[in-house]
């Protein structure tokens, strides 16, 4: 066997490579395939030559042995484990990794018989032993990395969403003290206008962490409840807690008016965020002593909430990486990065859009697409 395997390696290894880019959702070439079928032949013959040799340990230390139970990883296990590994890399998956060395031994006896090479029961045997122990080693890595990779990815979705909940509690927070600023610093009742905010921003705080505790208790996080809802109300709620931030950030605040028949369905509690979270960044990034204008209105059967900044135009690639989590767009780092994340993730799971227009020496525009409902 080990002289057939030699005088016929390239055509094994031409027609392994066919079979396994034939296979649906499987497009190998000979170049992914260099750590696993040309080096398992090369390490095959070894083993092959050592054993007619009557060098039994030699063959061992390369293949391995049949319960797979060795001390030392053989060369034949060290190699397959690198071959599953990439193969995690390319994207597949671990039937995929077994089929491999499956097609490689079927190679082998095909071609064996359309040569009339017959092989010794032994030889088999060792055939049969180094796929075993290559097969083997292959997954064992392969799904050893792809639970590293999981674990890791896990790792990053909980502390992406930690980061999320800090954000929306700090903004909650925020809006609350302006407001008792602003009382005090005016002597303003608590029935007002003002005090409106205190308690919104209270209980938005005392909801954000009732679904924490609820989503640890449920391992999931459950969506909040959709209901069609006033428009205008929502617009005067928030632009409501965001007069009291325009004071701190140098600039100036302009609601347009709102038909009070406009309607949306959608959470309440989570849209009102993403609005004050792209007003928020607004105000950040808009140039001192200039405008913030933010509207609501009616384009066919749809609404529309934009705010429109004037922070002098956008830099080149911040349209497509902005939104993405913990991106900052300047030096200013005070905050995570993470409000038109979490502005467009709440948007997206109430059927809407949320994407910004860039207004080269202007500013830019956020602009929240969603259904159009009519409230009663």
């Amino acid at each position: 066997m080990s002289d057939f395997l030699a005088n016929n390696r390239l055509e094994l290894i031409a027609r392994c490579t066919e079979k396994v880019a034939k296979r649906p959702h499987r497009s190998a070439t000979a170049q992914q395939l260099k750590n696993g079928v040309p080096m398992f032949l090369t390490q095959l013959i070894r083993t092959l030559e050592a054993e007619n040799a009557g060098d039994d340990a030699d063959g061992l230390k390369i293949s391995g042995s049949s319960s797979g139970d060795g001390l030392a990883l053989s060369e034949i296990g060290f190699s397959a484990g690198v071959h599953g590994k990439k193969l995690l890399a390319l994207g597949y998956t671990v039937d995929q990794v077994v089929h491999d060395y499956g097609d490689l031994c079927q190679t082998i006896s095909d071609l064996a018989f359309e040569r009339d090479a017959p092989f010794s029961v032994d030889e088999f045997r060792t055939l049969n032993r180094c796929l075993d122990n290559a097969t083997a080693n292959a997954v064992t890595e392969f799904s050893f990395e792809r639970d590293a990779v999981m674990a890791q990815q896990q790792s990053s979705d909980a502390n992406q969403h930690i980061g999320f909940l800090m954000h929306e509690l700090r903004n909650a927070l925020n809006a609350g003290g302006l407001a008792v600023s602003a009382m005090e610093a005016g002597n303003l009742p608590m029935a007002g206008a003002t005090g409106a905010v205190l308690k919104r921003s209270q209980t938005t705080m005392a909801k954000l962490i009732d679904t924490s505790l609820a989503e640890v208790r449920m391992y999931g996080r459950s969506p909040g409840p959709r209901a069609v809802f006033s428009l205008a109300v929502l617009i005067a709620e928030v632009s409501e807690a965001a007069q009291l931030d325009t004071k701190s950030r140098e600039c100036t605040l302009t609601v347009t008016d709102v038909d009070p028949l406009l309607g949306l369905e959608a959470d309440r509690e989570a849209l009102s965020g993403a609005v004050a979270n792209l007003l928020s960044n607004a105000f950040k990034f808009t140039q001192p002593c200039t405008e913030v204008t933010l509207s609501a209105y009616a384009l066919g059967n749809r609404i529309l909430i934009t705010v429109k900044d004037n922070c002098g135009g956008l830099h080149p690639g911040d349209e497509q990486k902005m939104f993405a989590p913990f991106t900052q767009r300047s030096d200013d780092k005070t905050g995570l990065g993470l409000g038109l994340s979490i502005a467009r993730q709440s948007v997206t799971a109430d059927g809407g859009t949320l994407n910004v227009t860039d207004l080269p020496g202007t500013g830019c525009t956020f602009t929240i697409n969603m259904p159009r409902y009519t409230v009663a």
